[in-house]
């Protein structure tokens, strides 16, 4: 196994032996259970599926994901995600519980989420313009400023950065630190701000480059 799924919990700090501060993300990592096994015999690749393990009502679930779990012999779950396994390795079976110590501290993790919804933003805010002077009289003070030409060709190149939907896109940050790791209740600490909004659900992977 190299990751599973979490809540992303907020941002808190704390105090390393020698004294400094260090921000951290709080995560509830799991716990996780195994609801599906694939292998390559049948799926042509080495998968396990992990469900969330959370309250959720029996109305909010489908007949076709309700005869999902049934299958498996467990209760529904809200989220579910899949993990690839390393070539020869079993991995755990449909049923196991997968949870926080996964991870140790010192580990280097990716982690994925939905960022933050910011609606329509120009520039400054969607790119970083550093915009026009704020005097009186400058008339340009928060636009973009030329995006063509007047002549050949006369048309505005795809790519052209400029105002637009920001934010809510599958975003993943990588090589972060894990601090402190709490496996009694499923809590991480991991350095550094992760992408998402508080009680978002996030996917944390053993980092592939740290």
């Amino acid at each position: 196994m190299n990751g599973l799924i979490g809540k992303k919990i907020g941002m808190s700090q704390i105090f390393l032996e020698d004294g400094s501060a260090v921000p951290v993300t709080l995560v509830q990592a799991g716990p996780c259970v195994v609801v599906q096994k694939k292998d390559d015999e049948t799926d042509g690749y080495a998968a396990v599926q992990l469900g969330l393990v959370e309250k959720i009502a029996a109305r909010r679930v489908t007949k076709a994901r309700r005869g999902h779990f049934e299958k498996a012999k467990l209760p529904p779950c809200r989220i579910l995600k899949e993990f690839r396994l390393a070539e020869g390795d079993e991995g755990p079976g449909v049923g196991d519980t997968v949870s926080a110590d996964l991870f140790a501290a010192d580990d280097f993790v990716d982690v994925t989420a939905k960022s933050k919804g910011r609606g329509f933003a120009g520039v400054m805010k969607r790119h970083g313009f550093a915009g026009g002077k704020a005097t009186h009289g400058s008339m340009f003070h928060r636009r973009p400023g030329s995006i063509g030409q007047s002549a050949y060709p006369s048309r505005v190149f795809k790519g052209m950065r400029g105002p637009g939907h920001m934010g809510d896109r599958r975003r993943t940050t990588k090589n972060l630190k894990v601090v402190r790791v709490d496996a009694e209740n499923n809590l991480l600490f991991i350095k550094g701000a992760v992408p998402g909004a508080p009680n978002s659900y996030v996917t944390i992977r053993h980092s592939r480059k740290g």
